[in-house]
């Protein structure tokens, strides 16, 4: 009885750690996830067998101002991310090729949160976003982005993100002053990943790039790390118990 505890209490830690996590890994189709343009004779996105990061992987081959992947049907990723008080979103990315006008270039990989619901000034939706990383074909192989969002609830911008939803008069866009950090990411209505980054333009661009283990996770509280340690003590207690017995 006494060990059947002790796996209730680890197994209710595990749970509790593991909560609203999500990860796709496009072996079971893109579970809502679209890239820019659909896949045809031309190019545009689709699922690639053949890339070697724990195949497959999620592959965009066009040329064009930017690209996305996003979703916006998957409740794992498309919810309230304010009911957990932490939150970490990772990707990982293979860039093989970003080319303008025949020379190599870079381009900042923005995580987009939007929130079409209450926008407004005249534009599509309200968002808060961060960069995550650089696309560098130069930088051979898969590489891993990620950003912990630390405190859900905050009502300013932490270091490093950013705001859209309204914009200056030179287009330098804003966090409009009745929304906050933790309103925008109490509705997404979409997630994003993209190199449009928030007041930049950019020309027509010749991209090769591949996605793959898109995920989402809640960062596990205090109590939850006290609760694991108890768990895994009962264990072993009730183990060397039995074991001198």
């Amino acid at each position: 009885m006494k060990m059947k505890q002790a796996y209730m209490v680890l197994a209710l830690a595990l749970a509790a750690g593991s909560a609203a996590a999500a990860t796709t890994d496009f072996s079971s189709g893109t579970q809502g996830w679209e890239g820019t343009q659909p896949l045809d004779g031309n190019g545009g996105s689709g699922i690639d067998n053949t890339l070697g990061n724990d195949a497959p992987a999620y592959r965009t081959i066009i040329n064009n101002f930017g690209i996305t992947f996003a979703n916006t049907t998957n409740a794992e990723f498309v919810r309230d991310y304010t009911a957990t008080s932490s939150v970490t979103f990772g990707i990982d990315v293979l860039t093989q090729q970003v080319n303008y006008f025949g020379q190599d270039v870079t381009r900042d990989l923005v995580l987009e949160l939007r929130d079409y619901d209450n926008a407004g000034n005249g534009l599509p939706y309200t968002s808060v976003w961060y960069t995550v990383g650089t696309l560098d074909a130069a930088n051979e192989g898969w590489k891993h982005f990620s950003v912990t969002i630390d405190d859900t609830s905050a009502i300013g911008l932490p270091s490093g993100w950013g705001g859209y939803g309204a914009e200056e008069a030179d287009g330098t866009p804003y966090l409009p002053t009745d929304r906050t950090f933790a309103s925008v990411l109490a509705g997404v209505d979409e997630i994003a990943f993209t190199t449009y980054k928030p007041g930049f333009m950019y020309g027509f661009t010749d991209f090769d790039v591949a996605v793959d283990n898109i995920s989402v996770s809640p960062v596990p509280e205090p109590g939850t790390y006290a609760m694991m340690l108890a768990g895994l003590g009962l264990v072993g207690a009730v183990a060397r118990r039995r074991k001198q017995a």
